[in-house]
């Protein structure tokens, strides 16, 4: 039985992942033995062993490790917003940490004789992208982020092709897009207004925008982005040639086309509840980030979005408003 480990599998997106993973297993009628760790837990979470704790605590990962998990996701991170706003705890989670992570990788594989290197999955971001930027951006276009979450991808990024280059593991890093319609409350990266405006209204709530409703961005639902990480577990990475991090697909849409999928699915009612209150912080954040992309290695490799922004606030209805 293939042993999964997800560190970050109390989030919302390990969540998801802990639950595809339980149903559909990762093919070939495979059901794999699931391990979480998480800082917390959803009181009625996905089937598997959790174990709480800290990224930070000291001697974390010699522990995880010590079963030798076969496929490991790497998805625990503090957000955009709280990452900016405390420089330190941003650094030290999604930086240090990750080079402990793989440095106790790296110990284990030296001790297993080099017989133990197991499939790395790592969440990163499109905020490792930075402007000006093309049209659409394309698979060639080089990282420059512009906040220090998208440093923090950018530097962990480049530490896992270089662990992996070395044969300690075998690396992914998938760059998500931004994963909206988010269930529950909301967090602290930049984005949450995007799941906001649409989460509160169909909810009966009402929600705040805080930038223009001209914003153009990238998205993509939960259930995409569980899929694309179960996907990227069957993936072999030499067909990647040593450059290991991929953008994927998603729906490029404005604000103002946001709300007009919602009035769609549910009704001027619902965009009667939102209201635009500027945010100067947070429009300074948004304003640099990436728009669009023509992500045609991940396309080329079977990764598969939602086919517009409508679909994506169906699917919260039915994932998640509807299961409540």
């Amino acid at each position: 039985m293939t042993q999964v480990l997800i560190l970050g599998g109390g989030g919302m997106v390990g969540q998801k992942l802990a639950h595809r993973l339980n149903d559909t297993g990762l093919g070939h009628g495979d059901r794999p033995e699931l391990t979480l760790f998480d800082m917390a837990f959803p009181k009625v979470g996905a089937a598997g062993k959790e174990i709480t704790g800290s990224v930070n605590d000291p001697g974390v990962f010699d522990r995880l490790l010590s079963t030798q998990p076969d496929l490991i996701y790497h998805l625990a991170t503090i957000p955009s917003g709280g990452a900016e706003a405390d420089f330190d705890a941003g650094w030290s989670v999604n930086a240090t940490a990750f080079w402990e992570f793989l440095s106790a990788l790296k110990t284990a594989h030296e001790a297993s004789g080099g017989n133990y290197r197991p499939r790395v999955i790592f969440t990163s971001s499109i905020a490792v992208f930075g402007p000006p930027y093309p049209d659409r951006i394309g698979d060639a276009f080089l990282m420059a982020p512009q906040t220090s979450y998208g440093a923090q991808k950018a530097v962990s990024e480049l530490m896992l092709a270089d662990f992996s280059r070395k044969g300690f593991i075998d690396g992914m890093a998938l760059r998500l897009p931004t994963i909206c319609v988010r269930p529950g409350k909301p967090n602290l990266a930049a984005s949450s207004f995007f799941s906001g405006i649409i989460r509160e209204p169909l909810n009966g709530q009402p929600a705040v925008l805080p930038v223009s409703d001209s914003v153009r961005h990238w998205h993509a639902s939960p259930r995409s982005a569980a899929r694309f990480l179960t996907h990227a577990a069957g993936i072999d990475t030499a067909r990647l040639n040593g450059r290991l991090a991929l953008n994927l697909p998603g729906v490029s849409c404005t604000v103002a086309e946001q709300i007009e999928a919602l009035r769609n699915v549910a009704g001027q009612g619902a965009v009667d509840l939102i209201r635009f209150e500027p945010d100067a912080t947070i429009a300074e954040i948004v304003q640099g980030w990436p728009r669009d992309f023509d992500p045609a290695r991940a396309r080329d490799l079977g990764f598969e979005a939602d086919a517009d922004f409508d679909e994506i606030i169906r699917i919260y209805i039915e994932d998640d408003l509807n299961r409540r």
